[in-house]
């Protein structure tokens, strides 16, 4: 009994531990994260797991984050720290909306 309480002691320490390497995933370049997404976005649409709608608000708003980096490297010779966080926040959250979008079990009929 006590072996089993370990082992499930473990296993749910490694199951919380997952999720903090996966995070700590190596930093992307700000134009390798913008063609992911692109990407992403394109294939949704192919395989039907994006609405048109859906396609399209989550292009204008890839697009405004795009000028979004324009501006901040127009405005300072480049990217400073607080702004490349910031950019990586955001598409962080872009990304995330893409997924769900992907996989909401709405076709590209709008049906569910």
């Amino acid at each position: 009994m006590k072996r089993f309480m370990i082992s499930i002691a473990a296993a749910s320490l490694l199951a919380t531990a997952i999720p903090a390497v996966a995070s700590a995933a190596p930093w992307q370049p700000i134009n390798q994260r913008q063609a992911n997404l692109e990407r992403r976005i394109d294939q949704g649409v192919r395989k039907g797991d994006l609405t048109r709608p859906e396609a399209q608000r989550l292009r204008g708003q890839f697009n405004q984050l795009a000028q979004l980096e324009r501006q901040y490297r127009r405005s300072g010779g480049g990217l400073d720290m607080r702004e490349r966080r910031d950019l990586d926040t955001r598409f962080d959250r872009l990304s995330q909306q893409v997924f769900a979008e992907r996989h909401d079990r709405q076709d590209h009929r709008g049906h569910y």
